[in-house]
């Protein structure tokens, strides 16, 4: 993908998807996610893909492996270009994702790459400590899960901004780091827990940051996307 932004494109429908993104040129990055995608199914990435958009399909697969190799065969299919699952589902379980999506690939066509979510930017200590039951820090868990991920043979993972310089440190500038959770100082945090400006996200090694309502909810999207871009690249 290309190392601008990524939109997500948390809509209900197609329709307002499009409306939306009208604004905008097939240069920009999106993110469709389980609402818009188990709404509208393939046909809302075969509609993006038309206009020229670089996908990032975020369902966070998550199952045995035999189950999760044979979804990304298909998702393959689609000509998506970034995929992904859970980490915690384990080395056999992402390795199997790997095999589907090579098998699935069209001759020809690029494999889509593959990340793994360590841990969600909506999780903080005492949930990893109390609910997941997780006895290192919410740090090593993430980095656990990012040393497992590349053993895996995957190209990356999820992480939050503060995890993606010891993330860079032990897996490599090349192994992808697309950081959520991205914030201006004048927004709100929402749901999100472990959040952080695009500046910050440049100088801690994310190679992709994704950006939601602080665009998506703008009154001007297409400045409020031009203006994080600027600062994601250190221009402003």
């Amino acid at each position: 993908m290309k190392t601008s932004p990524i939109i997500a494109l948390d809509f209900e429908s197609a329709e307002k998807t499009i409306e939306f993104l009208r604004a905008f040129n097939g240069d920009v990055n999106v993110k469709v996610g389980m609402q818009l995608y188990y709404k509208e199914g393939p046909a809302i990435i075969a509609k993006l893909k038309e206009l020229g958009f670089d996908i990032f399909l975020d369902l966070k697969l998550h199952d045995i492996p035999n189950t999760v190799k044979s979804a990304m065969q298909s998702l393959a299919s689609l000509g998506v270009d970034l995929v992904n699952v859970h980490a915690a589902g384990g080395k056999t379980m992402m390795e199997s994702a790997l095999e589907g999506l090579d098998k699935g690939t069209p001759s020809g066509m690029k494999r889509p790459s593959i990340i793994g979510v360590t841990q969600l930017t909506s999780t903080d200590e005492r949930q990893v400590r109390d609910e997941q039951l997780i006895q290192a820090s919410l740090r090593d868990s993430v980095l656990h899960y990012a040393k497992l991920t590349k053993e895996a043979g995957l190209d990356g993972v999820v992480c939050s901004v503060h995890e993606a310089s010891i993330i860079q440190e032990v897996c490599g500038s090349e192994f992808l780091k697309v950081t959520p959770g991205i914030r201006l100082p004048e927004i709100g945090a929402h749901d999100q827990k472990r959040i952080a400006t695009p500046e910050e996200a440049r100088k801690e090694g994310s190679t992709h940051i994704v950006v939601g309502r602080a665009i998506t909810g703008a009154k001007d999207p297409l400045a409020a996307y031009e203006h994080i871009n600027a600062r994601w690249k250190g221009m402003e």
